[in-house]
């Protein structure tokens, strides 16, 4: 493990099991994770986007399982979704290499106001599932989701897990409780796709992503058995939460 201070250390174990929590409710824990990895000494952002990835994972796994074993989940969307979803992070992970993210926050600036707008003034958004197609359409659409996101997850990622659900409520219809879940099954086969890049290219801090990995896997067990517990409505509102965070974050990097 690189040479950290106390401070930081407890920083990054802090902000590992926030990250979890927030990530096991809704998605966009990555806000809180990777700013922090970038308290690192000579940490590079590549590294940082690279070592937040195995974190992440483990924090994702455990939520995913507790998901799919509370939550009836609809294998006909996770199949196309998570699979796409793979092979757009590592297609992404190839791209955070060459691309600035100063090229994709303006646009996911402008998708988050509409789509928090979106949710706040639409109130009935997302307590009940209510699919807008079945069959192939719901397939194509499932996988479209799937491949944009986890392209987007792979180059950058904070916000992942709330672009997942996001889509899959406002797109395909899902209530959020079960768009979580299946956000959650997505989200642990981006990680894991972009990790089949930054691994064998030595971009992983394994110290480090391992010590942060365990807080936030303690974190995404209890964030997933409380939104379990509570329910879509209780979901909803730390989605709008977190989404504003992502708009305060995204408009800083803009106009900063």
């Amino acid at each position: 493990m690189a040479d950290l201070d106390t401070l930081t250390l407890i920083l990054l174990i802090l902000a590992g099991l926030a990250a979890g929590w927030v990530d096991a409710v809704v998605g966009g824990g990555g806000l809180i994770q990777l700013p922090a990895m970038m308290l690192v000494p000579g940490i590079t952002p590549v590294q940082a986007l690279a070592t937040n990835k195995i974190a992440s994972v483990m924090g994702t796994s455990v939520a995913a399982v507790t998901y799919t074993r509370r939550v009836r989940t609809d294998m006909r969307t996770a199949l196309p979704l998570a699979g796409m979803a793979f092979l757009g992070a590592i297609v992404g992970a190839v791209i955070a290499t060459y691309i600035p993210e100063e090229a994709f926050t303006p646009i996911l600036l402008v998708v988050l106001i509409v789509v928090g707008a979106f949710t706040v003034f639409k109130p009935q958004m997302g307590v009940h599932t209510k699919k807008r197609w079945h069959g192939a359409k719901h397939v194509l659409a499932a996988a479209a989701i799937g491949l944009l996101v986890g392209t987007y997850d792979g180059a950058l990622g904070p916000g992942t897990g709330s672009f997942f659900v996001i889509l899959l409520v406002a797109v395909l219809g899902y209530a959020f409780m079960p768009a979580t879940a299946l956000g959650k099954i997505a989200n642990l086969c981006t990680n894991v796709g972009a990790l089949l890049f930054f691994i064998p290219t030595g971009h992983v801090l394994w110290g480090i992503g391992l010590t942060v990995g365990a807080a936030n896997l303690v974190g995404g067990y209890l964030g997933a058995r409380m939104a379990v517990s509570k329910g879509s409505r209780f979901v909803r509102i730390v989605f709008i939460v977190v989404v504003a965070a992502l708009i305060v974050k995204f408009s800083f990097d803009v106009f900063s």
